[in-house]
């Protein structure tokens, strides 16, 4: 990380501030269920370039705990995409790092803040330019290694082609295969992080909900396969993170009606996945751009297939 970020950093004028975060409570649910044991760190990007996050549990129905706020870090409107961002504790407060599409183009982005939430250092380093052409990206960094992690950057451009690039220690990128036919994805997440395979869940247009099995080699040959057939369509964002040892926690959010749901998978298995909804989260979902806060890389593990 230390090598790529001394390659890398380039500070940008993209109207980033420095500015101090908020708490913000939203209406939290009182489960009447069991309580389920896994949550999800939801980000987003507001339409003011503010960053939030949010903590919702998979109780019955679902809760949502106070949403952070970090005001102005972006100007207003400039956020096109932006993948999972690491959230980890440092001895002054925290860390924020992931990679954010601002325009056409990509940036690396390091933000630091204090113990009070506030703002100490926000940094952007260009990775390159044609962003405008794709709908999503997604990083996922493997630990099968603790000292050299395998990164990988996927992103499916608006034509229906998906794109993979390995990404090097000191911030170089190398094309690593590309498929077509992925034009009816509305929104894909990753559920996936495995030596062999990675493995993206994606719902389209048409409503039915995939899993896109992407194996390690140069080829890439996704593995598609339907885990329902309908009644998906309504969400433009999925965003998934662990479950237990083999699950997911999934949430899906409808922009149209501003509101987002809760769901657990069991370990997927095509039609034969389980899926359990713990229904709509309380509050209002009316952000442009929603993401996960992923914990450090040694930590993160995604076996939901």
């Amino acid at each position: 990380m230390g090598r790529l970020r001394t390659t890398l950093t380039v500070l940008a004028a993209a109207g980033l501030a420095a500015a101090g975060a908020t708490t913000v409570t939203t209406a939290t649910a009182s489960p009447t269920g069991t309580t389920a044991a896994c949550g999800l760190n939801l980000g987003s990007v507001t339409a003011g370039g503010d960053q939030t996050l949010q903590r919702l549990t998979a109780s019955t129905p679902p809760a949502a705990g106070p949403r952070s706020v970090v005001p102005n870090v972006y100007s207003d409107g400039a956020v096109r995409m932006i993948g999972s961002l690491v959230n980890e504790a440092t001895a002054t407060g925290s860390s924020r790092h992931g990679r954010v599409v601002l325009g056409d183009t990509m940036y690396q982005h390091w933000l630091e803040l204090d113990k009070a939430g506030k703002v100490t250092s926000s940094e952007l380093a260009r990775i390159g330019g044609g962003w405008s052409k794709f709908v999503d990206h997604e990083t996922s960094v493997f630990n099968d290694s603790p000292t050299h992690p395998r990164t990988y950057e996927y992103a499916l451009r608006a034509d229906g082609v998906l794109f993979r690039w390995v990404v090097g220690d000191v911030g170089s990128w190398k094309p690593y295969g590309s498929a077509p036919g992925f034009a009816s994805v509305k929104s894909m997440t990753l559920i996936s992080k495995a030596a062999a395979y990675d493995t993206f869940l994606a719902n389209t247009r048409g409503g039915a909900l995939y899993t896109i099995r992407i194996p390690v080699n140069t080829q890439m040959r996704p593995i598609v396969t339907k885990v329902r057939s309908a009644t998906w369509q309504g969400f433009e964002s999925l965003v998934a993170g662990q479950c237990g040892n083999y699950g997911t926690v999934v949430v899906g959010i409808d922009k149209d009606t501003k509101s987002a749901y809760l769901y657990t998978f069991g370990h997927a298995d095509g039609a034969k996945t389980s899926i359990t909804g713990h229904g709509k989260v309380p509050g209002t979902f009316a952000d442009p751009s929603y993401f996960r806060w992923a914990p450090p890389v040694k930590s993160d593990w995604l076996f939901g297939e």
